[in-house]
């Protein structure tokens, strides 16, 4: 029998038949899961870095938006005009030791600033570490310096800040608020006065006032201001919603 009679036939049945790729699974590293019954949340090991990706992409009032640290799962934005609402989703394992993963949208400035956001977020099965934030860096490194103010998934809310390029971020007062999961959003500040940062906070929708004292931190003009997000799952994307935000080139301005 002549086999290549066969040939054209079997071309059509390899280039008929349906071809199904499969996405690889994201690969995590142990450290990297967040703390559980069953796993300690460790830091990264002293030489991981990842690259930051930033995004030419204006949105809102900002200029940008960066993944920092560059998270397996990439993130994304969106924004309402109509409502004034930033759709942040992020995967990411932490903002926190000597390097973040978050999503991030941020805006050029100098000098002082005031900053503000009501935050919800409406997935309320999220894991209760997750953080938005809103964060004043000196770069788009993993490891900038930056002064944080943080709402938690679970509730809790910090300043906290990275004083130099590698060092740990350092908690400098918390409280513990109501979770801001599906129902009214909790609204917090982070005011740049020269080198002092101080952290403002509505609970329940009373006037914004300052909380804890404030915690010195020198960052060099320009630097980048803005609004985040982090799942706290190094492979799991999740949302946050900031709105009604402000942003002034000026102390004082936080309400």
């Amino acid at each position: 029998m002549n086999n290549t009679r066969l040939l054209p036939a079997l071309v059509l049945v390899l280039f008929s038949a349906p071809l199904v790729l499969r996405a690889q699974a994201p690969i995590v590293p142990a450290w990297a899961e967040p703390g559980s019954a069953t796993h300690v949340q460790v830091p990264p090991p002293s030489d991981f870095r990842r690259a930051s990706v930033t995004f030419d992409a204006p949105i809102g009032v900002f200029e940008g938006q960066s993944d920092i640290g560059g998270a397996v799962v990439p993130g994304s934005a969106s924004f309402d005009a109509a409502t004034g609402r930033y759709a942040i989703n992020s995967a990411g394992y932490n903002i926190w030791y000597f390097r973040d993963e978050f999503r991030y949208l941020w805006k050029r400035m100098s000098g002082d600033v005031s900053l503000a956001a009501d935050v919800v977020f409406p997935n309320t099965g999220g894991y209760g570490d997750r953080k938005a934030v809103l964060v004043i860096r000196q770069d788009l490194d993993d490891d900038s310096r930056e002064a944080m103010a943080a709402l938690h998934g679970a509730g809790l809310i910090h300043l906290a800040g990275r004083a130099e390029k590698r060092g740990d971020i350092k908690e400098a007062y918390r409280i513990k608020g109501e979770p801001a999961g599906g129902g009214a959003p909790v609204r917090i500040g982070l005011e740049k006065r020269g080198d002092s940062f101080a952290l403002f906070v509505s609970l329940k929708g009373e006037p914004m006032h300052q909380v804890g004292p404030p915690m010195v931190l020198h960052l060099d003009g320009p630097f980048y201001v803005g609004i985040g997000f982090c799942s706290h799952l190094p492979e799991k994307s999740d949302t946050a919603i900031l709105s009604n935000v402000i942003l002034e080139s000026a102390a004082g301005k936080v309400r």
